[in-house]
């Protein structure tokens, strides 16, 4: 197991810790801070008691939390990416790189109280907002590492049902968790009838979108896209097999899993509107691979 640092956390809380201050007409900043992996992080609540993690400084807002109900997914990508359990109906593992405000972690556990979660972040600064503002709590089946997420992986020994890598940015795509060769460490990290489910940005917000398809295509063996409702999101399901699923079959398995686990949103509303093939011009783009280092 990864070590999880503790150190100067709690005193770059208490230094950046600004409370009251009006961040737009209606809301006011709970914390704003910074760490060594982000320049700005900033945590709002609305009038309605929502609070909103926010990245740097071009307000994109990467989780939404109503504290004590981690059933309301505000965030249109969120309401989405639970559709690999209709992939996996009774996972036993799953991992999650990307913490945030936690949105995803809390609403896997409270409807999978038994599955063991593991989710890694590699911002100490992060875990401790999610932890201090969003409610986020460990207990026996739910931990988190601070830890890279591609060595977190890389260094795997027991695989994981689904993984969710949700740990791409609106401005920026970590290349690292992007290549060929870090989604073939994914693909031995999930089980051989697993899925991996991936949020992305669409092509207009993300100059590597095709070929980061394209690597996925390359690397597993069946790709499904599932483009966001009016959203720059795009969510990807990944699996080492072939289950041969179709729009159809995929779109009844998401609404079966909506009614059993009594979910506030129409699961298969969301696929039968976004779900596709790869089209030619994502499968035919330049696959991401690594860069070497000169001698």
């Amino acid at each position: 197991m990864i070590k999880r640092p503790r150190i100067y956390v709690g005193l770059v809380l208490s230094i950046f810790c600004v409370v009251a201050c009006i961040a737009a007409p209606g809301e006011k900043v709970l914390f704003q801070g910074k760490s060594e992996f982000n320049s700005s992080i900033k945590v709002v609540e609305n009038a309605k008691g929502l609070r909103t993690l926010i990245f740097d400084d071009n307000d994109v807002r990467q989780s939404t939390v109503k504290l004590g109900d981690p059933d309301r997914l505000e965030l249109a990508y969120t309401r989405v990416m639970p559709v690999a359990l209709a992939v996996v109906e009774k996972p036993k593992r799953i991992l999650i790189v990307g913490l945030g405000g936690g949105s995803i972690p809390n609403f896997l556990h409270k409807h999978y109280p038994n599955t063991h979660i593991d989710v890694v972040d590699i911002d100490p600064v992060v875990v401790e907002v999610a932890k201090k503002y969003f409610g986020f709590r460990e207990d026996k089946t739910l931990r988190v590492h601070v830890a890279d997420g591609r060595a977190f992986i890389e260094k795997c020994k027991k695989p994981y049902d689904i993984i969710f890598l949700d740990a791409y940015g609106a401005e920026e795509i970590p290349y690292a968790l992007a290549t060929r060769e870090f989604l073939l460490a994914v693909r031995k990290a999930v089980t051989a009838k697993g899925v991996v489910v991936t949020n992305m940005m669409c092509r207009s917000s993300n100059s590597l979108y095709d070929s980061m398809i394209s690597t996925y295509v390359n690397v597993f063996d069946e790709v499904h896209v599932v483009d966001v409702r009016n959203s720059g999101n795009v969510i990807l399901l990944a699996m080492p097999y072939k289950p041969k699923l179709t729009k159809y079959i995929l779109t009844r398995k998401a609404n079966k899993l909506s009614r059993k686990q009594k979910f506030r949103f129409k699961l298969g509303n969301l696929v039968k509107y976004g779900c596709r093939q790869p089209d030619e011009t994502e499968k035919s783009a330049p696959i991401l691979l690594d860069k070497k280092k000169k001698p």
